[in-house]
């Protein structure tokens, strides 16, 4: 029972994977709207919708943490964006993604720390083969040049590489706290998303309903239930997979861009998308292999 309960939240946490993946269709469907006032929006919205799903559910005293959960939760949501959204802006976007997609790899390794889990040698040829598609994804068959000029930037996105790794495995040491205390995390995010628009961003809104309707999508989706549902996978779900598995974020949202127009399917996609396969594979042989003798059992 208890590795059926575990197979059941890495299914769910592997959904917010999936939700990730429309964050590049929705994201471009959202037009100029800037980072920082975007994550507001996104983050607003998602927390509202939940404090009133957790309001008429009779469930509101799920936010009732203590100080230091609120400040973990929201430290590692908000953290993670400011510091993304710093690397992007100081970076070329390409390396600053790159770096900043070391964050399954970090998982997968930080996994090693907790109580009760081992960390295999597949778990790790995996990942690297998911970084290896992500990094050819990511830079599309180029060469890829970091300079020194870009310091900061590249700063920027090892730190937010740190973060939700840090955030996604400490997760896992803070069990007892039920997932809809997201919610608080999720509102928190936006309050300091709204600062950070007004210190640092011009504003300029969704215009029209195409935009609002993306903006929607993203809050209720990858910048809303996805959130929710990783927490539950890291918590419960079996971690290194979830790790490894995350890699194909990237190569999802690029097929999906290619399927609505805003790319080209190219050898280094595909070359990408066996290898992001592939690693998730060998980082799951343990729950595959163990579910087939599992079926074999009289």
């Amino acid at each position: 029972m208890a590795e059926t309960g575990r197979v059941k939240a890495t299914a769910i946490g592997l959904s917010a994977v999936l939700m990730w993946a429309t964050l590049g269709v929705f994201g471009a469907g959202s037009g100029d709207v800037p980072p920082f006032l975007l994550n507001a929006l996104c983050f607003g919205i998602s927390g509202t919708l939940a404090l009133i799903w957790l309001t008429v559910s009779g469930k509101l005293d799920r936010l009732r943490q203590p100080l230091k959960v609120w400040a973990f939760g929201t430290i590692g949501l908000f953290g993670f964006h400011f510091f993304y959204f710093t690397a992007i802006r100081n970076a070329p976007p390409v390396e600053a993604n790159l770096i900043n997609y070391t964050w399954p790899l970090l998982i997968v390794l930080f996994s090693a720390l907790l109580p009760g889990e081992k960390l295999r040698i597949h778990h790790v040829i995996g990942t690297i083969l998911g970084l290896a598609g992500a990094a050819l994804l990511i830079s599309g068959g180029e060469g890829i040049q970091f300079s020194g000029g870009f310091a900061i930037g590249y700063g920027a996105a090892v730190t937010s590489s740190l973060f939700w790794a840090s955030y996604s495995v400490l997760s896992r040491r803070l069990g007892a706290v039920p997932t809809e205390a997201v919610a608080g995390f999720c509102l928190m995010t936006a309050i300091l998303s709204v600062c950070c628009h007004i210190a640092l961003e011009e504003t300029v809104w969704p215009a029209g309903s195409l935009e609002w309707a993306s903006v929607l999508a993203l809050a209720l989706f990858p910048v809303g239930l996805a959130f929710f549902t990783w927490d539950i996978g890291v918590k419960r779900g079996d971690i290194q997979v979830l790790g490894a598995a995350a890699y194909s974020a990237p190569l999802l949202s690029t097929l999906l861009l290619i399927a609505f127009g805003f790319g080209a399917l190219t050898m280094s996609v595909g070359v990408a998308c066996l290898a992001i396969t592939l690693g998730a594979v060998v980082a799951a042989k343990d729950m595959i292999f163990k579910k087939g003798r599992g079926a074999k059992t009289p």
